[in-house]
């Protein structure tokens, strides 16, 4: 076998370049197909809408539909009686407000719609889990998580001095890629958790703490060493962000947000800023999670830091409610029972 001979570095470069490109053009197809989709289903949608209310037929007629179109199309998915229902329940949804079906619709899979129009009855709200769905990639589990949790109430909530801190563009990116609160469901802690404990269970679910971030985080470490005038310092938590081209500086409090704690992270954004960062990289990002804040403390606390940071609380739902402990049998009773359990058995 002949050998080519070729720079190997040069070549991996080449090789990444043109898997992006296959990869790329991947997603446009999948983009294409599935824009193609959605815009049948509207007018799928339109007609039958039309046809139902000028010829005055039932709901009957779905069946017949969905039997007539499966016929004759078997190798197509998507003619059953309840996905015909459930594309003129969202025809009749948007159709309220447009004409034909908007840009954004269009991006995104036909799973997520009809979990959209089964939760959401308000097209603007509607909307905007479309738009954040189409800008950050979510899966539908995903999605579905952010409903429950009522993310838009938590966009464009947050104490911070992005503005004054980062240009208007990245300020933007910025506020949209952090939340107000965030939710540490996933975490088997009491409301009284420490914030070391709390720290420790975020690295334990990493994968759920990355999720509840958002997309494009990537995890640095925890108790990150940064050495300043030969003194040793440790960040609770550090991220970098992929899009943003940063660092993340995450802080945790256990308890109420006290100022001079922005004064502590402004330290680590510089430390980071000099020690870490590089010339092509964006300014760090700070962020400090506390259980509860004071928006006019945070407000003055953010004033006059010219590093870039934001203030969120962050929430536990309790794994076990306070009032059902005492009636939960402790862990030296269920040893007891079981091992009476065992001898019992023996002795049979």
């Amino acid at each position: 076998m002949s050998k080519i001979a070729y720079n190997y570095e040069e070549y991996k470069t080449w090789i990444q370049t043109l898997k992006s490109r296959v990869q790329f053009a991947k997603q446009k197809v999948a983009l294409s197909v599935n824009q193609q989709l959605i815009e049948l289903y509207w007018e799928l949608g339109k007609e039958i809408t039309t046809k139902m209310e000028n010829a005055k037929w039932g709901s009957g007629v779905i069946e017949k539909i969905s039997t007539d179109l499966r016929i004759a199309f078997p190798d197509m998915k998507g003619f059953s009686r309840r996905n015909i229902y459930a594309i003129k329940q969202w025809y009749t949804f948007y159709s309220e407000k447009f004409a034909f079906v908007p840009q954004s619709v269009a991006q995104i899979p036909w799973g997520h719609h009809r979990l959209i129009i089964s939760k959401i009855k308000d097209i603007d709200e509607a909307l905007f889990y479309v738009e954040e769905t189409g800008k950050n990639g979510w899966t539908r589990d995903t999605l579905e998580i952010q409903i429950e949790n009522n993310f838009i109430l938590r966009k464009g909530s947050k104490s911070n001095n992005f503005q004054n801190t980062l240009s208007e563009a990245h300020s933007k990116i910025v506020s949209q890629a952090l939340k107000d609160p965030y939710n540490f469901d996933f975490l088997s802690l009491q409301e009284e958790a420490l914030e070391r404990e709390i720290e420790n269970q975020l690295t334990q679910n990493i994968t759920d703490f990355l999720l509840e971030l958002g997309k494009g985080f990537a995890f640095v470490g925890r108790q990150y060493k940064l050495e300043v005038s030969e003194t040793d310092y440790f960040i609770d938590l550090l991220f970098y962000h992929i899009p943003l081209k940063c660092y993340v500086v995450i802080e945790l409090k256990a308890g109420r947000f006290k100022p001079e704690y922005a004064g502590k992270l402004n330290f680590y954004l510089s430390a980071v800023d000099d020690l870490l960062k590089t010339e092509n990289e964006n300014p760090t990002i700070g962020l400090l999670l506390c259980k509860k804040k004071d928006k006019i403390e945070a407000e003055y606390a953010l004033r006059d830091i010219h590093k870039p940071m934001g203030i969120s609380e962050f929430k536990i739902t309790e794994a076990i409610p306070k009032e059902m402990k005492t009636k939960l049998p402790s862990i030296e009773e269920i040893e007891k029972e079981f091992s009476d359990k065992v001898t019992f058995e023996k002795e049979l």
